[in-house]
């Protein structure tokens, strides 16, 4: 079905490979597509409770934009790159933040300019200790896309997203932590188990609730204070009359595990 992911699903964990090792998974305009797509599968299949997005082989998370495959709509005058993000990068940007179900950016080699992007767009980044984050667009001439503009600041502070935006330098994974810009770094032989034990624990989780709790913090980040509380309020109203929060409710009051069903 596709050519440039893998696309496995396995006790409600969907794991999105990114496959193209040989050029360190470089974001070319089919590989963007399929992504787009693949979260859209995701977002029609109710057996699927949790994503997991990451890159193939040990080198690379994802290294951007693939240059050759983007010079070859080039014209005389330069590169149509607006065209080119707001048909193919921004809608996969969005179609990540609105998926109501939580994506983790499992980081396991570099992670540069929209490779960067990608993995921040996601909901929780785990990272190999050994992997690196960079806003590579300064290199040549051009400045960060794909979303880091909006992500970047929130996370570490507008003074240190200047810094790492106008440098491009690299961010390994213990340092990005201290900054905020991962949940959790760990040595790469320890990767697929921290990647494995938080999605798993997502797949057993209320996912209704967790589609929900993301709408409105994205809403949050751009909103007033009144308007996050009346938000609250509309989408409490949904998950009070929802299976999970009557299995939830019920097993507290019961003192017993609950097992959730995502609905």
């Amino acid at each position: 079905m596709y050519e440039s992911i893998l696309y496995e699903v396995s006790d409600g964990i969907c794991r999105i490979t990114l496959n193209r090792p040989q050029v360190y998974n470089a974001l070319s305009s089919g590989l963007i597509r399929e992504i787009t797509e693949a979260i859209g599968q995701v977002a029609t299949d109710p057996a699927i409770r949790v994503v997991v997005l990451t890159g193939a082989g040990d080198k690379a998370f994802c290294s951007g934009a693939d240059l050759k495959d983007g010079m070859a709509g080039a014209s005389e005058g330069g590169l149509s790159l607006g065209k080119s993000l707001r048909e193919g990068y921004n809608p996969m940007i969005l179609a990540i933040r609105n998926l109501p179900k939580p994506v983790i950016a499992r980081v396991n080699g570099v992670a540069a300019g929209a490779g960067c992007s990608l993995a921040l767009a996601c909901d929780a980044i785990i990272t190999a200790n050994e992997a690196y984050f960079s806003q590579i667009f300064i290199n040549i001439g051009l400045m960060p896309d794909a979303g880091a503009t909006f992500f970047l600041p929130r996370l570490v502070g507008s003074l240190k997203a200047f810094e790492l935006c106008s440098t491009g330098r690299r961010v390994y994974g213990p340092e990005a932590l201290t900054l905020g810009l991962v949940n959790q770094s760990v040595p790469a032989e320890q990767l697929d188990a921290a990647v494995t034990e938080l999605a798993g624990a997502y797949a057993a989780a209320p996912t209704k609730a967790i589609g929900l709790m993301k709408k409105v913090l994205n809403q949050s980040l751009y909103s007033t204070l009144e308007a996050m509380l009346e938000q609250e309020a509309d989408n409490q109203e949904i998950l009070g009359n929802s299976a999970d929060a009557m299995e939830g409710i019920g097993s507290f009051v019961t003192k017993q595990k609950p097992n959730f069903r995502g609905k």
